[in-house]
């Protein structure tokens, strides 16, 4: 690992591995962002990695996927629902419910970082942003906010500059990537928009890694971490090129 100066300003994103969505084990009944999974993390001091989704009442909710089909016996969008809605909803396979953002943080409470990925619909819409920013106010843990969407971290970056900010990404080469237009993906693939975004940190897919926008930014002496690690081999391949690595699967 490099000790920068940047990277020793943020020595609690690259110290430890990062749990990703939580150390979840559907197995044994603990699932993706769930407490038992944020549970399990804090167990094994690693740092967590982890989702918001806003619903229809502008709360942030810590789920990652649009739909409610794949982790609960529920049907549709997130998004139409009011959090009471939701919190009410069981997690499949599991004894957990979703949780709020406030409510993980009250769990949490600063005892390893909170990497948190705010979901996109691509739209211009600002309102999770702005209730993630909210709810981390009082919050004096570590955390840092991320996006695939370069205009979610150029709003971060607007409307609270100290925030630690990062973006998500890949080589951005399938051509249905997002839905998005050609000049938006070649946007993502460059990373052309890091004047606009001015990440703190990046946070890449260890298989397209060595990519040139990536090794240039992490000369600058910023901090690279990779996704999503699920082997100690593949670990190894990440660490060559990344600061730390978000694993899930095995004890990193």
């Amino acid at each position: 690992m490099r000790f920068t100066p940047e990277i020793r300003a943020l020595d609690w994103l690259v110290a430890r591995p990062i749990a990703h969505r939580g150390l979840h084990d559907r197995a044994r009944g603990i699932i993706e962002n769930t407490a038992s999974a944020f549970d399990g993390a804090m167990a094994g001091g690693y740092a967590i990695e982890c989702d918001l989704q806003i619903t229809c009442d502008s709360e942030a909710m810590v789920f990652h996927d649009d739909t409610l089909d794949r982790l609960t016996a529920e049907r549709g969008s997130l998004k139409g629902r009011t959090s009471a809605d939701l919190k009410a909803i069981p997690i499949s396979n599991s004894s957990d419910r979703m949780q709020t953002l406030a409510e993980l943080l009250a769990q949490v409470g600063g005892a390893v970082p909170l990497v948190i990925e705010i979901k996109s619909h691509w739209d211009g819409e600002d309102a999770l942003i702005r209730r993630a920013l909210k709810v981390l106010e009082s919050y004096r843990g570590p955390y840092g906010l991320m996006s695939f969407d370069p205009d979610v971290i150029a709003a971060v970056r607007r409307y609270s500059p100290d925030t630690v900010r990062g973006i998500v990404a890949d080589r951005t080469i399938d051509p249905d990537d997002h839905g998005l237009s050609l000049a938006r993906r070649l946007e993502l693939r460059t990373l052309s928009h890091l004047p606009r975004t001015a990440p703190h940190f990046i946070s890449f897919y260890f298989r397209d890694l060595p990519f040139t926008p990536v090794t240039e930014y992490r000369r600058t002496g910023c901090p690279v971490i990779s996704w999503t690690i699920r082997s100690p081999a593949e670990a190894e391949l990440a660490r060559r090129y990344s600061d730390q690595v978000t694993f899930e699967g095995f004890a990193a």
